[in-house]
């Protein structure tokens, strides 16, 4: 097996080369061996020519999850993470988990220096919480399998998340179990709602459907095209900042855990990132 302190997960697709080759030149660029990472595509609905092109760029990368069972779809996004999950269980050894999408950008040099301070503590669930979305019913996510509640269980904003490993393992090793409902974030969230783990909700991951802006304080930023990425990664090379400006393009909150989900999270306060 492999061994890194940590994991990086980052689901993409397979026409999305110039997204990854953008990742692996900015943000995934001169980390340090005890991290690991990989791009997970599915090829199960792939013609030959389109599934040689990815294993001749794994080829030169080293970094792409083939998963020969899923089909790269909105719809089997879910299935896509418990996949994944699964084949990070099986073959390496690590202590957390960075899941991520190809158009997020993230401060692992951060994210990394916190999660060494953590020492045998809880399994962690760390990201930006939403407890009080109402659940859809109609559109691409529509949930026609959601009879838990009338909105979704609490969960980390899908744009990026950490997991211990021992959440990785417990959603791998029942996978057979889970429902798979079809907003990916969502899933994780109902699948580890009853375990006894620590919840993080952190402001400095701007994880939603959207971009809250651009904030020195973001260590994980959803949203983001190739030329933000690449900006953003030159900014943090020549100020040592993340943003040339600072902007707040909609509010934020902080995660209230003593209410009832439905009201947990008040977007009033202009001062939270």
């Amino acid at each position: 097996k492999y061994s890194g302190m940590l994991v990086i997960l980052i689901l993409s697709g397979p026409k999305y080369f110039q997204r990854r080759q953008t990742i692996r030149n900015t943000w995934l660029s001169g980390l340090p061996t005890e991290v690991l990472w990989y791009f997970a595509l599915g090829t199960k609905d792939l013609s030959p020519e389109e599934i040689e092109t990815l294993e001749y760029e794994n080829s030169n990368s080293g970094d792409v999850l083939l998963l020969k069972n899923v089909n790269d779809s909105y719809g089997k996004l879910t299935f896509k993470i418990s996949e994944s999950f699964k084949w990070v269980d099986k073959n390496i050894n690590y202590k957390y988990l960075l899941k991520a999408d190809d158009d997020t950008y993230a401060r692992v040099d951060n994210i990394l220096s916190e999660l060494k301070k953590r020492e045998n503590m809880e399994p962690l669930y760390w990201g930006f919480f939403d407890g009080r979305a109402k659940v859809k019913t109609a559109g691409l996510w529509a949930e026609s399998q959601w009879h838990l509640c009338d909105t979704y269980l609490p969960h980390a904003r899908g744009g990026g998340y950490v997991l211990s490993s021992e959440l990785v393992t417990y959603i791998s090793r029942n996978s057979k179990l889970l429902q798979l409902y079809n907003s990916e974030d969502v899933s994780v969230g109902a699948w580890l709602g009853p375990l006894k783990i620590t919840r993080v909700h952190d402001s400095r991951f701007d994880t939603e459907y959207k971009s809250r802006g651009c904030n020195n304080k973001y260590i994980i930023t959803h949203k983001q095209d190739i030329q933000a990425m690449k900006e953003k990664h030159k900014n943090l090379k020549t100020i040592g900042k993340l943003c040339k400006k600072e902007i707040q393009t909609r509010p934020s909150y902080e995660y209230n855990w003593n209410v009832p989900p439905s009201q947990c999270c008040q977007r009033t306060d202009i001062s939270v990132p």
